[in-house]
């Protein structure tokens, strides 16, 4: 109570209720089934013992790209350093074998291989200074390893600024799905929106249920995926996502959610829906890919998303404030595949609820008024 008014944060009442719980009940409860993809769209995989590292080595440009910030940075400062150190290293040991060094042995005449060269820290110098000057007054050499360098590192840079993920942090998915009626049939639905007035082109959205199956020879399969048809307010799996959009699926007898009920939403039940929305970038032209998921008890059952597009001035407005909101419905608590047995079970429920919230009254103020001229 204190805490739905604003008094105390909710936090720290929740915080307060847990240390309440005593110890033999809270760890007898069964830990939350692990995320094969995160609600952010990483996927929660660990590659380990992989023997043929060298694979990564034949790609070294993906390598890089993919590596984080302080690593890239890291590598070619160190590679600039080890570019300097070498050549440093070879212009002192020319200038050494030609004894320009050697000031005393040196006749008049002499002519040095390499001018301004006096010692290693010298050398070093001059080795800088041929692989980032433009020009030195007159002919020198031209070091090619200092361009590739430069071009690799500039081109790693781009790739990093430019990935297509970073695209997909403005493209949103629904906290929670639900399952409610839809057209007399149960339906799981989510909702999507981008953020961005630039569109996704071709964008596309298609969805996996991951659970663990065993096959009728006894295989267990700990992350059997499975395609489910996704229907969408435009038909296909193409959407024209200009607005925020729902997106729904009928459970039918093909869904391999036909025998889930209210009882099966919980942490404990095995099963993951994952969500996947590809497209291509309008600005740019990359192909882009955002992902999410939803675990069993994320999935509400009996609620539908409120409306959050409406028209003013003319024009149609968003209100991303109530992308997440549901609202109860009346849906009955039994699986699809009982509904469609027992068509029954529909007419005993109200299909057409009354909305909770409430409609304001107000009455419009006329800016002028008309008279009759006097005769």
């Amino acid at each position: 109570m204190l805490s739905r008014k604003g008094i105390i944060p909710e936090e720290y009442v929740l915080t307060r209720l847990a240390e309440d719980v005593p110890d033999h009940a809270r760890y007898r409860a069964r830990e939350r089934r692990a995320r094969f993809v995160g609600k952010s769209g990483t996927c929660n995989v660990a590659h380990k013992n992989i023997r043929e590292q060298g694979r990564f080595l034949q790609d070294v440009f993906t390598t890089l790209v993919d590596l984080k910030w302080p690593h890239t940075l890291i590598i070619f400062t160190m590679t600039f350093l080890c570019s300097w150190l070498l050549f440093g290293m070879s212009w002192w040991l020319i200038a050494f074998a030609h004894g320009d060094l050697d000031h005393s042995t040196q006749a008049r005449g002499f002519v040095p291989c390499v001018t301004s060269i006096h010692s290693f820290t010298s050398a070093f110098l001059f080795s800088i200074e041929v692989q980032v000057t433009i020009g030195f007054g007159g002919r020198m050499v031209t070091n090619i390893v200092g361009l590739v360098i430069n071009a690799i590192m500039l081109g790693c840079i781009f790739m990093k600024t430019a990935q297509a993920h970073r695209r997909a942090e403005t493209l949103i998915f629904s906290k929670h799905a639900v399952i409610a009626l839809r057209q007399g049939k149960l339906c799981f639905m989510l909702r999507v929106g981008d953020l961005r007035k630039s569109m996704i082109i071709s964008a596309t959205i298609r969805m996996q249920v991951v659970k663990k199956t065993t096959s009728l020879e006894g295989e267990v399969v700990p992350l059997n995926q499975i395609d489910i048809q996704m229907e969408n307010p435009v038909g296909g799996s193409n959407i024209f996502l200009v607005s925020p959009l729902i997106i729904y699926h009928v459970i039918d007898k093909n869904s391999p959610l036909y025998d889930i009920s209210p009882l099966h939403l919980n942490h404990h039940d095995d099963l993951e829906v994952i969500v996947i929305l590809e497209g291509v970038v309008e600005t740019t032209g990359i192909t882009t890919q955002a992902r999410t998921s939803y675990l069993a008890d994320e999935i509400l059952w009996g609620q539908r998303f409120v409306p959050i597009v409406a028209e003013e001035d003319g024009r149609y407005s968003v209100d991303y404030s109530k992308f997440g909101n549901t609202v109860k419905v009346p849906t009955p608590s039994c699986t699809a595949r009982q509904l469609e047995e027992d068509r029954s079970i529909i007419g005993s429920i109200p299909l057409s609820p009354k909305s909770t919230s409430r409609k304001r009254s107000f009455r419009l103020k006329p800016k002028f008024t008309i008279t009759d001229e006097p005769s």
